[in-house]
């Protein structure tokens, strides 16, 4: 659910409309058009050599390796062998080809799956998996009681590390309801996740083995998709903060049946055990994905706040909440960038070049300062 996973935040792109609001996004398109043979458009000043890795069916949360060579994600793509998303690793060349065959695919096919993430090493990630509650693929609820647009949360989810070949299978969360959305610390020290364990969805932290868990977040609201500062020290992460009557009953009526309505959110920083949190956006809409720069003095994350709807694109904002830029400027969906751990590069998902289809891709761009 980091998101956000067919429960996936790529259903954000598909399910949230995928018409155009107010035309808006078509007078952007014609304005920004890609240029011949190039898959950026010409106001994406920070990307350079622009290359997508998949092609077809739902590709998201490419995250990198330690060491700046592979990818790991998850994807649903009949042509691969899957009704339910699952976890593949993409070895990446000199040249970024994107292979002609399904890349190594790292969970077992059974139950839904959902963030996956590199373990120091490389040798192993850590992802969730609803494969034990139950074998089948969960099925995406409706909208929810009043006809908004919601994402599940499973109970059935829990975290797991594998290694590269779908062996040695360990589960680290074994407690009743939703853990998942974990990322590991750049000091590979700490994890942090999201569960509902205490009665809402909160920020924990643990040692790599799931030992020494730590609560994080503590106020009423989905607390979720959370990474850490390049020097480990910070955290950034998405958050809704319901605070009048109406929307508190709202928010707990839709956590106890098991869903969370993402169309308000904004981004919040704290020190890694949770102390000085303090809210980064203010910007309305949903804002979420966010991931440190390099620098560690800013922040990329995806938002439709200049939209009121769609399209998504990628943003930068330092971390005092100064300086907002607009990164991506694609007329449909863009999110989960993640920078390689050396900076050099950057990952996102995109529904740019899919033939007018509701396919969500792979992209890896140089990162142009």
């Amino acid at each position: 659910m980091r998101q956000i996973t067919s429960w996936s935040l790529i259903l954000v792109a598909c399910l949230f409309g995928c018409a155009a609001p107010s035309g808006r996004a078509d007078a952007q398109k014609e304005k920004l058009a890609p240029a011949q043979d190039d898959l950026k458009y010409s106001a994406e000043k920070h990307f350079g050599n622009l290359r997508q890795l998949t092609f077809g069916g739902d590709n998201a949360e490419a995250y990198w390796s330690f060491g700046n060579d592979q990818l790991v994600f998850q994807a649903n793509n009949p042509n691969w062998g899957t009704g339910c998303d699952q976890i593949f690793v993409l070895e990446l060349d000199e040249e970024f080809t994107p292979s002609s065959t399904a890349p190594k695919q790292i969970s077992n096919g059974l139950g839904r799956t959902t963030c996956a993430y590199f373990m120091p090493g490389d040798s192993s990630v850590v992802f969730a998996s609803t494969h034990l509650a139950d074998t089948l693929c969960p099925e995406v609820p409706p909208r929810g009681p009043k006809g908004e647009y919601v994402w599940p949360i499973y109970e059935g989810y829990d975290i797991f590390t594998s290694n590269l070949n779908g062996e040695r299978v360990v589960q680290l969360t074994d407690l009743p309801g939703y853990d998942a959305e974990a990322t590991i610390s750049p000091n590979g020290d700490r994890m942090v996740f999201t569960s509902t364990r205490s009665g809402d969805l909160e920020l924990y932290t643990c040692n790599l083995d799931g030992s020494d868990v730590i609560q994080v977040t503590d106020e009423l609201g989905y607390d979720g998709g959370a990474f850490f500062s390049p020097d480990g020290r910070q955290l950034i992460w998405r958050a809704s903060r319901p605070s009048e009557p109406s929307e508190v009953e709202h928010y707990i009526s839709l956590l106890n049946n098991g869903l969370v309505e993402p169309t308000s959110m904004e981004l919040f920083i704290a020190n890694a055990d949770g102390s000085n949190a303090r809210q980064l956006t203010d910007l309305g809409g949903a804002n979420w994905a966010p991931f440190f720069h390099p620098s560690g003095e800013k922040v990329l994350f995806s938002s439709n706040h200049h939209s009121g709807g769609f399209p998504f694109n990628i943003f930068i904002i330092n971390i005092d909440g100064t300086g907002l830029e607009q990164i991506s400027f694609d007329s449909a969906f863009d999110s989960f960038p993640m920078f390689s751990p050396d900076g050099k590069r950057l990952a996102f998902s995109s529904n740019r070049n899919n033939g007018r289809t509701r396919n969500t891709n792979v992209f890896v761009t140089d990162w142009v300062k």
